[in-house]
């Protein structure tokens, strides 16, 4: 008992991270709102397939080679608040959110966050000497993502 107790504490996550864009929080809150459209602007976001309005299914893949599958189910849509939230399950049980804000003039700041316990076998096998090499995967795919997001909120480059 006790070592699944202390198992279950290395494969629970909770992650951060903040985004600043040079758009306005309507214009950030719809492309987030929007996750269909995740694949073209987030390489690591690999496939999204809706189920219906309120839930579907995503498949995830950073620097290391394995994949994440979770069914996703839309806990919270609130575009007065600046909030989306969906709950998760499969190989990550749990929840993530993004809360849109103003920032500077014209700017919007991202608040993403997420908890989770990680499912997926092999993970929780690796979960002690993994984890470092696991929190460093996610904050490359959250870079990644911010940067993918910013230049699909500038547009197309004019033509020259």
């Amino acid at each position: 008992m006790y070592r699944q107790t202390w198992l279950m504490d290395w494969c629970h996550y909770r992650f951060r991270s903040i985004w600043e864009l040079p758009a306005p929080p309507s214009v950030v809150y719809a492309a987030l709102e929007r996750a269909e459209d995740y694949p073209r602007w987030w390489p690591q976001v690999r496939e999204l397939a809706a189920e219906d309005g309120r839930s579907g299914t995503a498949r995830f893949r950073s620097f290391l080679p394995y994949d994440l599958v979770v069914d996703a189910r839309e806990r919270r849509r609130d575009p007065d608040a600046g909030v989306l939230e969906i709950g998760m399950t499969g190989d990550l049980d749990g929840w993530m959110r993004w809360t849109v804000r103003p920032h500077g003039t014209a700017g919007t700041r991202v608040f993403y966050e997420q908890v989770v316990d990680v499912r997926k076998p092999l993970l929780r096998y690796l979960a002690v000497p993994g984890r470092p090499v696991f929190r460093a995967n996610h904050a490359w795919m959250m870079r990644s993502g911010r940067r993918g997001l910013a230049a699909a909120l500038a547009g197309p480059c004019p033509a020259d």
